[in-house]
């Protein structure tokens, strides 16, 4: 309900083309990331079982790393300052709670 609320709040206050720009940026850098993932993991544990398969491995990650790249290109500079505060945010969120919940961490004292 929390987060709902914040989205409900947050596309209320900002422009539905700027709020459509950054859902668009946020989606791309998301499958970029996921199809650098796919080509990584293939390398490096490729005894993992897959749910599901990719043809044409690397062939296909490596374009849709490109297209999505071409298309966040396209999007304006303030889109682009915008994910690059976002990420910043939730990098900051992130490791700072992860210091104190990390399993792996807490595993060690």
């Amino acid at each position: 309900m929390i987060t709902g609320f914040g989205a409900a709040l947050f596309g209320s206050l900002v422009p539905i083309g700027s709020l459509g720009q950054m859902v668009s940026i946020g989606t791309l850098l998301a499958f970029v990331i996921v199809c650098a993932a796919v080509m990584i993991l293939r390398v490096r544990r490729p005894d993992l079982k897959r749910p599901f398969r990719t043809p044409w491995v690397p062939v296909v990650p490596i374009l849709g790393i490109i297209v999505s790249l071409g298309l966040m290109a396209s999007l304006n500079g303030v889109t682009w300052i915008r994910l690059f505060v976002w990420l910043i945010i939730g990098l900051v969120i992130y490791f700072t709670y992860g210091v104190k919940h990390s399993r792996v961490r807490n595993a060690l004292k």
